[in-house]
């Protein structure tokens, strides 16, 4: 049975949706770029510490929770339990939604942060970090993160349609990611029909002849950034053979003398060795074995990691680390603009990780507040000038097609939750 649910989200302008703003006086007012889980995070512990501040979050995408809805493996449903956490903060009267706005393109960060006291970057790591080797932009190779989307749904996805009539398929790289996209190609389709893939993508798994999944990375098993839960349920995934490398594994129980499980951050699962690992702890490092092997596949998926593009020429950017220069939090040379998550810190750790570095970016703007850094006598005008800003500069063509997007994104979906307060939520 599927079930469909035809929930839409594009509100008409409303004098009545910001009644709270409008009369909010000189309350501090806060925009956070990002409506993903570094977004509201920051949001929950801004609410929550300080009882007048109002927070509007602008998302590019039409729906919020960011990589909680789209990135997350569909066979891990309690992961996006906190899909639960983040709907309490969007439905606090304080707390206002705004998809389908594009900052850097549709608004700019000067134009924020004129109707704003601060303002807080939080949208992530939205691009893939390229190998560098000649054939990556063959047919045929794909990034792990447009993947995902296709079969989690995300927008810009759902055209991907990878050709699964093959019988191996290579993965580069030894992460999470890597590791959720092998076990849902090699997932039994019972299993996967339990789940929130989208049904597209199941259709397509349905008739894959992929059976053999190779997971390639430099350096050998206790360097993988894989975590031994992921491992363990690529392990025990019905009707799958582990092909373990015993030759990768000798030397391991000497180096593993003295070390207490916490330390090791990984075990292993068919990753052929690419290189060998040449020191040890945090100056270890990959060094060519020299030796060459043509592994043939139908498809490569790229999965080495995602990474933060700039978003307004005003914003620094440090390009080599792909994130914003920050201290604490507080954007460097630049006052009243702040950061959190991956473009923080890089697209590193799991949701726990983002949740601490989100309060952390959140207790310092408060801190910055309550010892008058941030200039708070001024009342700003917050939502009312940039939806003013949005309407002013929205067009036919432009709207019609992100209304399309919406539909796609939520419609796809066999199981999916929303709210749907219309005067919680707008899109543009």
């Amino acid at each position: 049975t599927k079930i469909h649910h035809n929930i839409k989200v594009l509100v008409v302008f409303s004098t009545a949706v910001r009644k709270l703003s409008l009369s909010s006086g000189s309350r501090p007012k806060v925009c956070i770029v990002g409506g993903g889980p570094a977004g509201f995070y920051t949001a929950q512990h801004l609410l929550k510490a300080q009882d007048d501040v109002i927070v509007d979050v602008y998302e590019r995408l039409p729906v919020p929770f960011g990589l909680v809805r789209f990135g997350v493996a569909p066979d891990h449903p309690e992961v996006k339990n906190v899909i639960n956490t983040f709907t309490q903060t969007a439905q606090h009267e304080r707390c206002f939604f705004h998809g389908n706005v594009n900052v850097g393109v549709d608004v700019t960060v000067k134009e924020l942060k004129k109707a704003y006291h601060a303002v807080v970057l939080s949208y992530g790591a939205e691009a893939n970090r390229c190998m560098g080797v000649p054939g990556e932009d063959l047919a045929g190779v794909f990034s792990a993160r447009d993947f995902v989307g296709w079969y989690n749904g995300l927008p810009s996805n759902q055209k991907l349609n990878p050709d699964l009539n093959c019988e191996t398929v290579v993965i580069l790289g030894q992460g999470n990611v890597a590791l959720d996209v092998a076990r849902i190609l090699l997932s039994p389709l019972d299993m996967l029909k339990k789940t929130d893939i989208t049904q597209h993508a199941l259709e397509a798994l349905t008739a894959s002849r992929v059976r053999r999944v190779l997971i390639v990375g430099r350096r050998g098993p206790l360097q993988i950034a894989g975590t031994i839960k992921e491992v363990r349920e690529m392990i025990n995934l019905p009707d799958t053979t582990a092909d373990m490398l015993p030759a990768d594994f000798k030397g391991i129980s000497e180096t593993l003398k003295g070390r207490n499980a916490e330390q090791n951050s990984g075990t292993y699962f068919c990753f052929p060795c690419v290189s060998l690992p040449q020191g040890s702890g945090e100056d270890a490092k990959a060094v060519p074995t020299g030796q060459m092997e043509d592994l043939e596949c139908g498809m490569v998926i790229s999965s080495i990691g995602y990474k933060s593009l700039p978003i307004d020429p005003c914003v620094p950017f440090e390009h080599r680390g792909a994130i914003i220069p920050n201290d604490m939090g507080r954007v460097l040379d630049t006052a009243g603009l702040y950061c959190s998550g991956w473009v923080k810190r890089g697209p590193t750790g799991v949701i726990a990780t983002t949740m601490n570095d989100s309060f952390d970016t959140a207790r310092v703007l408060l801190k910055d507040m309550k010892e008058g850094t941030l200039d708070l006598s001024v009342n700003k005008p917050g939502a009312q000038e940039i939806t003013a800003l949005l309407q002013e500069r929205g067009n036919t063509h432009r709207n019609t097609q992100k209304k399309k997007n919406a539909d796609c994104t939520l419609f796809s979906r066999k199981k999916n939750t929303l709210l749907t307060n219309s005067q919680k939520f707008k899109t543009f």
